[in-house]
């Protein structure tokens, strides 16, 4: 329980939301709190990209005059990445082509988050459509790791994930791609969740059939994570992937681990920090299997449909604004070139036969472990990953191959901080899709029992 000398902005999601709704404090205390805290840590760790200080302030005072809660979220402030369109708050996507932009409307996603009471406090820096290793763009950044300001805080989510580590603001939303909040979440010590795609609607997706994509959410432990989930959750008929039920039975949860899925990059210092979590997993969660289907060709689908579907998406731009564009996103434009049709539809054919031996193992497992990503946060200023323990990488791509796989799936995720010597350090835990009630009650109980928690960083506990 937080003491009374703890600042407002120490306290987790659910605690400050039952204070709210209790009334033991008003919203605008709330939202000071955590402006006050932008304040201070902001300068040395660039993770937002607009501090939404005027729309925050009136909208808390707008909850503090109403009869009752608004709803599970009244009062706190939530981080959104810069990628997602808030009404009347500039929305920049990490491009310089949009510095000014400000939508007439809201996502989906924020849209519930308002209606549950949340307060949107700022947009969180991300690198340019979301395309990067290192957190920065042509208008702000690097965002920086809280454990160490020299390294990375991860793509793309690293200004939700940075602002969540030392109290910014208690929750964040995040999107996931290929790992980018699952990663972040992993270098800076904190949880996520990258959900069943479609649990969290994406109406206006040009491709609606596509699931590579999700939105997610980050926070420093499982209840938050879960608070912001139950918020942004929830069909929508104009998605066709929306879901429309939990599918967990609750029954016993069967574990298995993987350090590299049989084909994906780790380097050495990963390996051994899951090999420690493996253990420790298995010392309060019972035996874990070590197995996983077979993903030969995984990386290669992944890399097909990423660049086929990029292409789709920001050809157009590149065309017209092509010097413009920073170098990261020019590449993975490009990589989509020459792409034929029957590549693209081979490439889904391969997706498909690798979920159906995903899901052939989990007829023998419920959960299944693996690294949060292949290496550890590395300095900003090396830019991509080019080498992994002193090999050259066939790809840029090549270091998220733990979480990229995963993607390809769309079974859920739930990313723990696994405490240790060194830097931060996260875990993936795996799961059927519909079945996030199951992470949930496994996150809650490794938090309890196996000490996988966030830790403040060093000089950023008070």
């Amino acid at each position: 329980m937080t003491g009374e000398d703890t600042p407002l902005w120490r306290e987790g999601a659910v605690a400050l939301a039952a204070r709210l709704a209790r009334r033991e404090l008003s919203s605008r205390e709330a939202v000071e709190a955590h402006l006050d805290r932008i304040a201070a840590a902001e300068p040395a760790l660039s993770a937002f990209l607009t501090v939404a200080a005027d729309e925050a302030l009136a909208r808390a005072d707008a909850l503090d005059a109403l009869p009752s809660p608004a709803g599970p979220l009244h009062g706190v402030p939530v981080a959104v990445k810069d990628l997602t369109d808030t009404a009347g708050i500039r929305t920049t996507y990490g491009s310089a082509l949009y510095a000014d932009h400000v939508p007439a409307d809201s996502d989906i996603t924020v849209a519930r988050i308002e209606a549950a009471g949340g307060i949107v406090i700022g947009k969180t820096n991300t690198p340019e459509f979301g395309f990067g290793a290192i957190c920065r763009n042509r208008l702000y950044g690097p965002t920086r790791n809280p454990a160490d300001p020299n390294l990375t805080s991860g793509g793309s989510s690293g200004g939700s994930a940075a602002a969540v580590a030392v109290g910014m603001a208690p929750l964040a939303h995040g999107t996931d791609y290929g790992g980018s909040v699952r990663i972040p979440a992993s270098f800076c010590g904190i949880t996520s969740i990258r959900p069943t795609p479609g649990l969290i609607p994406a109406p206006g997706r040009a491709l609606g059939w596509d699931t590579l994509a999700t939105h997610g959410v980050l926070a420093r432990d499982t209840a938050d994570c879960t608070l912001l989930l139950s918020a942004m959750a929830g069909s929508d008929l104009r998605d066709p992937t929306s879901l429309f039920g939990d599918r967990d039975n609750g029954s016993e949860t069967r574990l298995g681990a993987t350090a590299d899925f049989g084909v994906a990059t780790v380097s050495q210092a990963v390996r051994g920090r899951f090999a420690e979590a493996v253990d420790r997993l298995e010392r309060v969660a019972g035996p874990v299997m070590r197995r996983h289907p077979d993903c030969g060709d995984a990386m290669a689908t992944f890399r097909t449909l990423r660049a086929a579907q990029t292409r789709h998406a920001f050809g157009p731009m590149l065309a017209k604004h092509g010097e413009a564009l920073t170098d990261t996103i020019r590449w993975n434009i490009e990589a989509g070139a020459g792409i034929t049709a029957d590549a693209y539809l081979e490439a889904q054919a391969a997706r498909t036969a690798l979920y159906r031996r995903f899901v052939a193992l989990f007829g023998e497992i419920d959960v299944l472990a693996a690294p949060a990503c292949g290496v550890l946060p590395w300095p900003n200023g090396d830019g991509e990953v080019t080498v992994i323990d002193g090999q050259p990488v066939g790809s840029i791509l090549d270091y998220l191959g733990v979480t990229a796989i995963v993607t390809l799936i769309g079974f859920p995720v739930l990313t723990l901080p696994v405490a240790g010597d060194g830097l931060p350090f996260g875990i993936q835990l795996i799961a059927r899709p519909g079945e996030e009630r199951r992470l949930i009650r496994l996150g809650l109980m490794l938090e309890r029992e196996a000490g996988f928690v966030h830790r403040w960083p060093a000089g950023w506990a008070g």
